[in-house]
């Protein structure tokens, strides 16, 4: 059961006393991740429709674009350490939730109807706790109604300052967002849902953008200087290559988790394959004056230029290239020695149905997701042949495991489909141990996973007090079935 407390940290009374004890006993502790004593800083924020000019600016403007505080890929920054109390509300027409992607939040704040909350009526507030106990690159986005309201526009991006790097020197830090628009020729939007595309590799938009422009940014940086580009596939469906056209460029964080730095030339092909969700950080060392290293998405048959970077003479001398090591991660690491091993398959689903036995009906958490309004229609996939409710048969499945608070686990995820499946899996940080296809990547720390067709990958993590997703971020997957969850108590 939801207790007052939990109320207080994560707001909205209304529909919150629906939330009693299910046949799986109550609802988990929701464990913090700062102290009390951690500095606070109180935030507005509204999901809202507006008008804009997505075509370019002689085209036709698009109305019911969705934003956060009415601005198109809202950033937000914030100190390592601080704690976000975030007054939240609805202003769109249909239910919402926010979820905050990839950062440790207690569960009563993850955003998951029904799950953890409620969803949010037209009209509804509810007040998020956000601890920020790690820097590096995050966002938020709904979890009810995802497919239309992100393909329509709500995402915003969060970067979680680490005071340690401004050491580093980089010269210039430039976002690359990843988000594609599904729009008629006079800036209609596009079924976002569509059976063909939810039960193969998704719906793709019609038009390619980067920072929601359909012209590819050209950015200024000093010749011979060090440029930290943030880069996020913010597209509900698109996989990108995302790669660079110089020899001076390395990864320096995945999902914003710091890595040893990894040159982009010893990747294979040199590119780095992104999927929905998916966050990287990168340190490119600037060419001479007047010339300029693209950057490209090279999983199209035409590579897709995402930004060009100009080298401006700022009198730097060339030096060698030594990628920057932003300091260590510290979340939670796994003990992979003593992890107990758990298998899944991500496959497509047996039936219109779940396999496994739904909770009972008069079960408050069936009854919560029945009164739902954040589900697809179809169901066209399963993890162990179980699907998450969608279409008529809004039913809750039984968590895919009950695990213990504080024990380490590694996951063996084998996708057995025709199509890619990035997996994420929330409130936690993951180590990707090892994969049957991408060979020569040393483990590294993640929140969202790209799963090839027939490809096995171990991750591994702590687990963490709460009821907590897993599921595929190709959105209309997640929609039609590709959801899971695990209950660690």
């Amino acid at each position: 059961m939801i207790s007052r407390r939990a109320v207080l940290l994560g707001g909205a009374a209304a529909g919150a006393a629906g939330f009693a004890p299910s046949a799986l006993g109550g609802m988990p502790v929701s464990r913090d991740t700062l102290p009390k004593t951690a500095p606070v800083r109180h935030l507005t924020l509204s999901a809202t429709e507006i008008e804009v000019p997505l075509l370019g600016p002689d085209k036709p403007k698009t109305q019911h674009f969705c934003a956060y505080n009415g601005t198109p890929f809202l950033t937000w920054r914030a100190p390592l350490g601080t704690r976000l109390m975030v007054d939240f509300e609805n202003r769109l027409p249909d239910y919402t939730t926010v979820h905050w992607h990839g950062i440790r939040v207690p569960n009563v704040s993850d955003g998951v109807a029904p799950l953890t909350q409620a969803p949010i009526p037209p009209g509804g507030r509810f007040a998020y706790n956000v601890p920020l106990p790690d820097p590096g690159f995050y966002f938020f986005h709904p979890h009810c109604d995802e497919t239309g309201q992100v393909g329509r526009g709500l995402v915003a991006l969060l970067l979680v300052d680490d005071p340690a790097e401004a050491r580093l020197g980089f010269d210039l830090e430039h976002i690359i967002a990843v988000k594609d628009w599904r729009l008629d020729e006079n800036g209609r939007w596009l079924t976002m849902f569509t059976d063909e595309g939810a039960s193969t590799a998704g719906s793709f938009g019609t038009v390619r953008a980067t920072n929601g422009s359909v012209t590819p940014p050209r950015v200024e940086a000093p010749a011979h200087g060090d440029v930290r580009l943030r880069v996020i596939v913010a597209d509900s469906t698109r996989t990108v290559d995302f790669g660079c056209e110089t020899s001076d460029a390395a990864i320096i964080a995945v999902d914003g988790q710091a890595v040893t730095p990894l040159p982009m030339s010893k990747l294979p092909d040199e590119v780095w394959r992104m999927g929905p969700a998916m966050r990287l950080d990168v340190h490119v060392r600037m060419p001479g004056p007047g010339e300029e290293v693209k950057v490209y998405d090279y999983r199209t048959a035409e590579p897709y230029l995402l930004t060009t970077l100009v080298g401006v003479d700022k009198g730097r001398k060339k030096t060698p290239f030594k990628p920057k090591a932003l300091p260590d991660a510290k979340v939670p690491l796994p003990d992979v020695a003593r992890a107990k091993k758990l298998d899944f398959l991500v496959q497509t689903a047996a039936g219109a149905t779940a396999i496994a036995p739904p909770l009972p009906p008069d079960d408050p958490l069936a009854k919560a997701l029945i009164d739902s309004f954040c589900v697809g229609d179809k169901t066209f996939w399963a993890i162990n042949r179980t699907s998450w409710g969608a279409g008529a048969d809004l039913r809750l499945p039984p968590p895919l495991e009950i695990l213990k608070d504080g024990q380490s686990y590694r996951l063996s995820i084998t996708n057995v489909t025709k199509h890619v499946h990035p997996m994420h899996l929330h409130g936690h940080v993951f180590r990707v141990l090892s994969s049957t296809k991408k060979t020569g990547i040393p483990p590294y720390l993640a929140d969202t996973v790209m799963t090839e067709p027939n490809e096995t990958v171990e991750i591994a993590f702590r687990a963490n007090s709460g009821d907590w997703v897993f599921h595929c971020h190709i959105l209309e997957h997640m929609d039609s079935g590709l959801m899971g969850w695990f209950r660690v108590a």
